[in-house]
């Protein structure tokens, strides 16, 4: 084998490694920010759940509710994460 063959080939093992650490640092950056979308409609739940009980929610807080439960379970399921209990 040639000195130009194992460059080439040094460089097409290089530039697999590379396609491989961008595949995995983009799954890592959808994992985040499906965690975000997640904590966010969490948040959002809260809200409409203590507004509602503290006799200030909207008329539709029902509707507002089911829909944000069913916003959570698409994010779970899309996303493959999952709500966990909160830290005592």
């Amino acid at each position: 084998m040639g000195f130009m063959d194992k460059v080439k080939e040094g460089a097409a093992q290089v530039a697999s490694k590379a396609q491989d650490a961008g595949k995995a640092g983009q799954a890592k950056l959808e994992e985040v920010q499906a965690k975000r979308r997640l904590d966010a409609l969490l948040r959002d739940l809260g809200a409409v759940v203590y507004l509602d009980k503290a006799g200030r929610g909207s008329d539709n807080a029902e509707s507002e509710a089911v829909d944000l439960i069913s916003q959570i379970e698409t994010t779970e399921k899309e996303h493959e994460v999952q709500v966990t209990p909160p830290e005592a």
